[in-house]
């Protein structure tokens, strides 16, 4: 397990500095690219709000746009991949998995293929495209399939590491990350200790822990402050950016350490990150738990900010459900 605890005072919660995932992708894949030769970037016409754009400016003959053709981006990616490149094939995660599961498992996973699926505007931060765009069974889909990894970053720097690690890491792997602007909570250390299969400690806990992915690893964060403020209650928050092989370790540490867990992800609570830590605990450490992401339902349109106070994915949200299990536990 990685422990990477934060400084409260490097991390102002109610104005912290943002930066894009988008661009710390492109950036990071131009960065590599002129270390690693064998790296080629496939995008399917959306190469400009995802911001491969930018490697493709840089290596333009190592960059291929297969068009609106989701299928044909990931066999293409296969097939580059077969003969000695380390290909990454990016478009919206509503596109990829969303249509090409079957290449996906076919061609890259059930063979072994050294390719890196990065999907961007995952979840309901993609805002007002609505519910047709906003991808929230990806990381079930995905962790589902054999010899597929998954990794969900959670700021910039934590998706500047997670290039990184997918081009120096052989194998089949699934990258999410979101649309918006988020809160920076990584330092530069923190993001050079992760790696498959670890995750960070933001916070040691002693009543409760939570466990999270992508944007509500900073909620958690500030979930955390405001119980530890208003409830004098101590919640752990350890970022499980590695959904899959996921730190067995660390999760099962939290559950018999503190006295319950709440995991939060926007992604559905099916099959995700609380489905993935449900499934380790019921069978190694039966533990009382909540899971905070959304219900079983659609997105709609709407501002990102409303839409995650609208389906329950704020700071708020998770210190609700701390307390409620706390609550549950105390009858």
């Amino acid at each position: 397990m990685t422990v990477a605890n934060v400084s409260r005072e490097k991390i102002d919660l109610e104005k912290p500095k943002s930066a894009s995932m988008r661009d710390a992708y492109g950036e990071a894949l131009a960065s590599l690219g002129s270390q690693i030769k064998d790296i080629v970037v496939l995008g399917a016409d959306t190469t400009g709000s995802i911001k491969t754009s930018i490697f493709a400016q840089k290596f333009p003959e190592r960059f291929f746009n297969v068009g609106i053709a989701e299928q044909n981006l990931v066999s293409v990616a296969a097939g580059l991949a077969m003969a000695g490149k380390i290909a990454f094939a990016s478009t919206y995660a509503v596109f990829a998995p969303g249509k090409c599961v079957d290449q996906m498992r076919n061609a890259i996973a059930y063979p072994e293929i050294n390719v890196k699926l990065v999907s961007s505007h995952a979840g309901v931060s993609v805002g007002p495209d609505g519910a047709s765009h906003q991808e929230l069974e990806d990381i079930a889909t995905m962790r589902a399939i054999p010899n597929m990894k998954v990794l969900v970053p959670s700021d910039a720097p934590s998706t500047t590491r997670i290039v990184e690690i997918l081009a120096k890491t052989s194998g089949a792997f699934y990258a999410r990350i979101a649309r918006p602007n988020c809160p920076v909570i990584y330092s530069a250390d923190q993001a050079r200790a992760m790696d498959v299969g670890k995750s960070t400690v933001f916070k040691e806990g002693s009543d409760a822990t939570i466990l999270s992915c992508g944007l509500l690893t900073y909620e958690a964060i500030v979930a955390a402050k405001k119980l530890e403020t208003e409830n004098k209650l101590s919640a752990g928050v350890v970022d499980l950016y590695s959904v899959k092989p996921v730190d067995r370790n660390a999760l099962l540490k939290a559950a018999s350490s503190t006295g319950y867990i709440v995991t939060a992800e926007e992604h559905n609570i099916m099959g995700g990150l609380g489905g993935t830590v449900a499934e380790i605990l019921s069978e190694e450490c039966p533990t009382p738990m909540r899971r905070v992401g959304t219900k079983d339902t659609f997105g709609e349109s709407g501002e990102d900010k409303d839409l995650m106070v609208k389906y329950g994915l704020t700071a708020n949200d998770i210190a609700r459900n701390v307390l409620d299990v706390r609550a549950a536990l105390r009858k």
